[in-house]
């Protein structure tokens, strides 16, 4: 199995602070995590003057403002950007933003040159800024809370068709051409090559009775696609089932301090968990080796103390029949497997056996 690649999801747990974003970026990699990310809008671009916040967001706020009050607090601009990316690259941290406009889309590709884009799951359903995503050609990872099948699918068709068409063809974008797009072999070709798709809960704390982790196989099965795991549930238990199932990346919030002010918070692990979840899946991990059932090296070494073999219940003279009453089964493993005990039955001693000895026809 490969490594499972760990985001630690800063996301706006920097309250809008460059020096905290900075912190949270020495705390991801303190813990090991190869990955941290923030997110990257403008917030005027994305939410209208009288959205409502979500529910998780009224409460772990507990301030009565529109969701672009608090995202205008939250933004980064361009130059604390320059700033955690250049911090990200001499502490050798993969630096990863979710872009929720589509300049922002420019911006982290054309200025950053970000390895891969993530798509956050409010956004599969946005055709413009997943069409501008694909038509960088860089990898993209596309969280898939709250989506039907369906609705994955139809994303990913304006990915393949975002893939396929990088400049203005004479081909528009339409339902019907992002539908053939992602029925095309090359399409196919391509979102293989490139996505990774993530399961998600979007909650914040995700309730465990709707995690579902059955469905990384079920999206496995439907798309060909490698799965991973963003987590929004409570503890790091679920993660680390997720890398036991075969994730191929992990999703999860931290922050410096759960009790700071701000809507994601409360539900991020603090760096100490952060850091025992990455050394916790390193260990699953290291421990799912292969479908091939043999003595790994490890046990090589006990087989012959634990084991054991045919020896002589009692003193059997030379030429004496074996029977069930002078023949035995006891430790040490290193004479005639207990299995030939009924093929030696009745068979005569070639030698001499004191009790204990090692029967060695």
């Amino acid at each position: 199995m490969s490594k499972t690649y760990i985001i630690a999801e800063a996301g706006v747990n920097h309250n809008g602070s460059l020096d905290l974003a900075i912190a949270l970026i020495d705390a991801a990699m303190e813990a090991g995590a190869d990955a941290v990310k923030f997110q990257t809008f403008k917030a005027d671009k994305i939410v209208t003057a009288t959205t409502a916040k979500a529910r998780y967001q009224k409460s772990n706020t507990g301030l009565n403002e529109s969701q672009l009050t608090m995202l205008k607090a939250l933004q980064l601009n361009e130059e604390a950007h320059d700033r955690i990316v250049e911090y990200c690259r001499v502490k050798s941290i993969d630096f990863i933003s979710t872009p929720f406009d589509t300049d922002s889309v420019k911006l982290l590709t054309a200025k950053y040159k970000v390895k891969r884009i993530k798509i956050a799951s409010g956004e599969i359903t946005n055709a413009p800024l997943l069409l501008e995503a694909a038509r960088t050609q860089k990898p993209i990872i596309l969280s898939t809370g709250m989506c039907l099948l369906g609705e994955i699918e139809a994303a990913l068709g304006v990915v393949a068709y975002g893939y396929l068409n990088s400049e203005l063809t004479n081909t528009s974008p339409s339902l019907e051409a992002f539908q053939q797009a992602y029925i095309s072999g090359e399409g196919q070709r391509l979102l293989k090559e490139r996505v990774t798709l993530l399961h998600c809960t979007t909650e914040y704390p995700a309730p465990f009775k709707d995690i579902n982790l059955r469905m990384m196989d079920t999206l496995s099965s439907a798309f060909q696609l490698p799965v991973g795991y963003s987590d929004h549930s409570e503890g790091i238990a679920i993660s680390i089932a997720a890398a036991a199932r075969g994730a191929s990346m992990i999703e999860k919030h931290f922050t410096l301090d759960r009790s700071l002010p701000g809507p994601d918070h409360k539900s991020s692990l603090e760096p100490i968990e952060l850091k025992e979840m990455v050394r916790m899946i390193r260990q699953v991990e290291a421990s799912l080796g292969s479908y091939v059932k043999m003595p790994a090296p490890s046990e090589r070494t006990n087989m012959d103390a634990v084991r054991k073999s045919i020896v002589a219940a009692t003193s059997i003279p030379k030429g004496e029949k074996f029977t069930e009453h002078n023949m035995t089964v006891k430790r040490p493993g290193t004479g005639i497997s207990p299995m030939y005990y009924y093929d030696l039955m009745n068979q005569r001693a070639r030698i001499d056996y004191e009790t204990d000895d090692t029967i060695q026809q």
